[in-house]
């Protein structure tokens, strides 16, 4: 008798496993695009920089070029940022002098997003870096220190193979109707709150 049940899950899982291969083969066999991919991750939740570095990693270990522009976050130094600056085929800059509660000064924030802004346009039009992750630059058009209008055009006009990753809290309509992959992370439970302080490794 629990032979012959076993029998029936088992049949029952290799027909409903068969039919979920015959789909998901349809839909590899349908997707036959090549094109350079805007990812959006957002949300309020912690791992967005830490899933675009994941990217970063994936796109060295293929041998090819990745830029990060760290706006917002600069100051800080990250584990990410020491392990990538071994491989040449890494630009990171840092664009700015941390969270805008530490430097009180407007002005100086947005100079220096700015002044990031344009060595990330510089990267945005150069085919031989094959990702650009622009990372904290939601915080950029919340703080109204660039517009979508100075953005956008820069990011559709980017080489055609070219990826490119944003992200950041409270990402703007115009960066998710543009995007072809959005991810929106939820904040379920910080250490943070809990008053751990940033954890090397893990936080930083």
């Amino acid at each position: 008798m629990i032979g012959s049940d076993n029998d029936a899950i088992n049949a029952r899982h290799r027909e409903r496993t068969r039919q979920h291969k015959v789909a998901v083969d349809k839909r590899i066999a349908a997707a036959t695009q090549d094109k350079g991919l805007l990812l959006v991750i957002t949300g309020n939740g912690k791992g967005k920089s830490s899933s675009a570095f994941g990217m970063v990693a994936r796109t060295l270990g293929y041998g090819h070029k990745a830029a990060v522009f760290q706006f917002i976050k600069g100051k800080e130094e990250v584990g990410e940022r020491a392990f990538f600056a071994r491989d040449p085929n890494m630009r990171w800059e840092r664009c700015g002098e941390g969270f805008t509660w530490e430097t009180q000064d407007r002005d100086r924030d947005i100079a220096a997003a700015r002044a990031g802004w344009e060595k990330a346009k510089e990267a945005l039009a150069d085919p031989s870096i094959h990702l650009v992750v622009l990372d904290e630059l939601t915080y950029l058009v919340t703080y109204r220190y660039l517009s979508l209008e100075e953005i956008m055009p820069a990011i559709a006009a980017r080489p055609p193979m070219q990826h490119v990753v944003i992200t950041g809290r409270a990402a703007h309509d115009d960066f998710i109707a543009a995007a072809d992959t959005v991810s929106a992370i939820r904040d379920v439970k910080h250490a943070f709150r809990a008053g751990i302080r940033a954890q090397q490794g893990i936080d930083l």
